[in-house]
């Protein structure tokens, strides 16, 4: 999954590419590509330096934080990436001469090597991006009970939600005794 830029002459260039799921079938642990990806963009060329332009789109399958179950994600991620030579200078004042560095604020810059861009490297990043903070199957998702594990979107389970805190013993104690005196 590599853009060879060899053969680029014109300022700029459409590429749209299609990759199926077992491409990606690295071992993620915080998603599967479950779709065919499609990766859209135009590559602006000015001499050795390159920015994409684009979206891609895919679905992932992403495990639920409250129910643990799996579920479909759509994305439609639109990027806008500048890619620099390997070695090239980076930095607009007070960097040396051939330095190549990429301040770690500055996430649409990346370095590219022996004329070629990685895609792949480019896709599993906008897929990562892309993720909620906290993946939910549904919005109203209950989630499992804390006691016997069952999931709440299927059926209610039938435990008895009971906590105590030892530190209230006491407290309980006074409040059993006071509904018994008034009794």
């Amino acid at each position: 999954m590599r853009l060879d830029l060899t053969p680029l002459r014109q300022a700029e260039t459409p590429v749209d590419r299609q990759y199926a799921p077992e491409a990606f079938a690295h071992d993620h642990e915080d998603f599967r590509v479950v779709a065919p990806v499609l990766l859209s963009l135009v590559v602006h060329k000015d001499h050795e330096r390159y920015r994409l332009v684009g979206q891609v789109q895919t679905t992932l399958e992403l495990t639920c934080s409250r129910c643990l179950e799996p579920f479909a994600y759509p994305v439609a991620v639109p990027f806008d990436l500048r890619y620099f030579p390997e070695g090239a200078d980076l930095a607009p004042s007070g960097g040396e001469e051939g330095e190549s560095r990429v301040e770690d604020s500055d996430t649409s810059v990346s370095v590219y090597r022996d004329d070629e861009i990685d895609l792949g490297a480019l896709m599993h990043e906008q897929f990562y991006l892309a993720l909620p903070m906290k993946p939910l199957c549904r919005e109203a998702c209950k989630g499992l009970c804390a006691q016997c594990g069952a999931n709440l979107n299927e059926a209610p389970c039938q435990c008895v939600p009971e906590w105590s805190d030892p530190r209230l013993a006491g407290l309980k104690s006074v409040l059993t005794e006071r509904k018994h005196d008034d009794a």
